[in-house]
């Protein structure tokens, strides 16, 4: 007779399905977490230990024959031939021994006989499915509920790791499984452009990564730096050996990428070994990992042990403890961006997180701040774990001393005392940053934009460094763009030259000034993008270059864009490919401020900025897409793109239906199979000479 379940037990194991499954729409399908990994994972042991008691709890809880979420109705759906289960959980290196005692257990095999794992790092990112044919890549998709994902194959084959043919693979058709993530610095520099934009930022690369891969337009999702790691398989033909090792060896030969740190164990020893060797490296790997995947190596045996419930039977993840500590909020400072915007950052009682001690955590925008309710003086729980920097998760309510208040975030700038205002975008939303309207009047900014003017992609002056830059700025050295190109000569009539000051010497100096010298020559687009004018990045800034000609005439036009929205000028600004309404009102402010102006005028006294060759528009390549492949013997790839671009072309990086013509030289490989695909026209190098002509 099945035990009598008591009312309060019955009500919290609903609390607790109902809440689980929230979560998991949160996590798997609007990639918008509510709760940490540890908290979901707590309430999911909380639900399995009343279940374990009253086990009539569990016969018709539906989350237990469920992994993920429904898939999202914004894209086709996918079954899935075999399903994409999750794993069972292991907390305890004690869980791990018990893990190993149920497969012997359950294959009855004896403690002297050898059972072999695989033990490698659990990717934090997006589960997907690739299914090959022939080799070609001809679908993808997530692992939505386990039985239908979401079709992405479009946006896919935008991801660079991921390789629209396999090489040498001998089947038919092969379906491999990975993980789509994010690395660390690529997250930041994504956030970082954002926050620039004052579009929303990611919370961490998992929610970036899938944020990014769930896009309508794949052209976001290719100019997002997603990543891949195969390490698993569903629906196939054959499989290239009898083991899981011997498998995912097959896949990096085949082309995919697959994780180093995977290793074989025939041990328990081995694995808790490993798992704490994979640990240690955590911090370092470049990547977010929550745990270690242990599996079964031998697939007969795999077959076997088979599956119970949501998760098989021969595999497990060891999860990491959460990385959090909790510590007392001391201070927000504010920081100023190159753009003015205003960002606070967390300045906390030293704390040990996971072996790091942290004294600063970021507080992204002052709604983020107003959410959780942050105070000065308040107890707050800090996070490492799954996030790129320290993170204040939320505050210890309970520890909140009685005299504290909201945090007013300021509305001027801390650094310059000019107003800091959230700016209305052309939708009607509020930007969430707030930024100073001081412009290069506010040193924080100065110091910020004259990093930016000397940094490899913009004027690229060798020996400018950013703390060379900081130093400048602090003695009065170089406080504007234009300081730079007047420091020699200055130099030369101090009384304190730079070679006697500590830490240069003559070479050093001569070197400097030689390098600043060599840059008075710059190409017009690089000088348009060290202007730091927001939303201008490489791309942009060589558009206006190519339709504006010189510098001279690019300044006029943009002062004039800016005396009427009717002028000729702005209606010309915002016909230019890829120039819409936000970033041509960005560049007409920039011009329209009297201090911007000021740099740009004297700056043009010192340098000369170098015009682009026209593009031509009566050409036989004209507004035609070429793809170059194969190693080219009679230009370089640069040339060859700098020539068809000078044509009109628009030189793209892969082969799509959208592809006009492939010109391939020697070695060429998967683009010659996909311009076959796609039914576009292939040209020699010899050819594509030959239909240019003298052009």
């Amino acid at each position: 007779m099945a035990k009598k379940i008591p009312a309060e037990f019955a009500k919290r194991h609903g609390e607790l399905v109902d809440a689980i499954h929230a979560h998991d729409i949160a996590y798997h399908q609007n990639d918008d977490p509510t709760v940490s990994d540890a908290d979901y994972d707590a309430l999911r042991r909380q639900m399995l230990a009343l279940e374990a008691k009253y086990p009539a709890l569990g016969a018709q809880n539906f989350l237990d024959a469920k992994v993920g979420a429904p898939a999202s109705s914004k894209f086709s759906k996918v079954k899935h031939v075999v399903a994409m289960l999750s794993l069972a959980n292991a907390f305890a290196d004690e869980d791990v021994v018990e893990f190993e005692q149920r497969i012997r257990k359950f294959l009855n095999l004896e403690a002297s006989v050898r059972l072999a794992f695989t033990a490698e790092p659990k990717i934090d990112g997006l589960s997907i499915s690739l299914r090959y044919e022939n080799g070609q890549l001809v679908q993808a998709a997530t692992r939505g509920d386990g039985a239908e994902g979401e079709n992405v194959t479009a946006n896919v084959r935008m991801i660079a790791d991921v390789p629209q043919h396999l090489q040498n693979c001998p089947y038919a058709h092969i379906e491999v499984r990975g993980e789509i993530y994010m690395s660390r610095p690529d997250f930041l520099a994504l956030n970082a452009a954002q926050e620039e934009s004052g579009e929303a930022t990611f919370a961490n690369p998992r929610n970036a990564a899938a944020g990014s891969l769930r896009q309508l337009d794949s052209a976001i999702t290719k100019s997002r730096p997603l990543r891949f790691f195969a390490y698993a398989w569903g629906d196939v033909e054959a499989l290239p050996g009898s083991h899981q090792f011997d498998v995912v060896q097959a896949f990096k030969a085949w082309g995919l990428p697959t994780n180093p740190l995977m290793k074989l164990c025939t041990t328990v020893e081995e694995l808790l070994w490993h798992y704490k060797f994979i640990e240690a490296q955590r911090s370092s790997l470049g990547y977010d990992i929550d745990g270690v995947v242990y599996k079964v190596n031998d697939l007969g045996l795999q077959q076997r042990l088979g599956f119970v419930s949501r998760s098989p039977r021969w595999a497990i993840a060891h999860k990491f403890s959460a990385e959090q500590a909790t510590t007392l909020l001391e201070a927000v400072d504010i920081q100023v961006g190159r753009t003015g915007a205003l960002t606070p950052v967390a300045r906390l009682q030293p704390v040990n997180v996971g072996g790091v001690v942290v004294s600063n955590a970021t507080l992204h925008n002052e709604d983020e701040i107003a959410r959780k309710d942050l105070r000065i003086g308040d107890t707050v729980i800090i996070q490492r774990a799954g996030d790129v920097i320290p993170q204040v998760v939320s505050v210890v309510l309970e520890k909140r001393p009685a005299n504290t208040t909201p945090y007013i975030f300021p509305t001027t700038c801390p650094v310059c005392g000019s107003q800091a205002v959230r700016e209305t975008k052309a939708s009607g939303k509020t930007d969430v940053v707030r930024r100073c309207t001081g412009g290069l009047v506010c040193s924080a900014q100065q110091i910020e934009r004259l990093k930016h003017f000397a940094s490899r992609n913009a004027f690229d002056i060798e020996g400018l460094g950013d703390k060379i830059v900081e130093e400048f700025h602090a003695s009065s050295l170089v406080l504007m763009p234009q300081d730079i190109f007047t420091l020699a000569k200055r130099d030369a009539g101090s009384t304190s030259p730079l070679r006697q000051k500590e830490g240069w010497g003559p070479a050093s100096a001569d070197n400097l000034f030689a390098a600043i010298e060599a840059r008075r020559n710059i190409s017009f687009d690089r000088f348009i993008f060290a202007l730091g004018i927001r939303h201008v990045g490489e791309t942009t800034a060589r558009v206006l270059a190519r339709a504006y000609h010189d510098a001279a005439t690019f300044r006029d036009q943009m002062i004039a864009a800016g005396l009427d929205e009717n002028s000729e000028a702005l209606r010309e600004l915002v016909s230019h490919d890829g120039i819409g309404a936000t970033v041509a009102e960005a560049i007409v402010q920039f011009f329209a401020e009297p201090h911007n102006l000021a740099v740009v005028d004297q700056l043009l006294q010192e340098v000369s900025p170098q015009a682009l060759e026209r593009v031509s528009n009566d050409t036989a390549v004209a507004g035609k897409t070429v793809v170059f492949t194969g190693a080219l013997e009679r230009f370089t790839r640069e040339e060859a793109k700098a020539t068809a671009e000078r044509l009109g072309a628009k030189v793209a990086g892969s082969v799509s239906k959208k592809t006009d013509l492939l010109i391939a030289g020697p070695g060429a490989g998967s683009k010659l199979k996909d311009a076959e695909k796609y039914g576009v026209k292939m040209l020699s190098e010899d050819e594509w000479l030959q239909l240019i002509g003298g052009q």
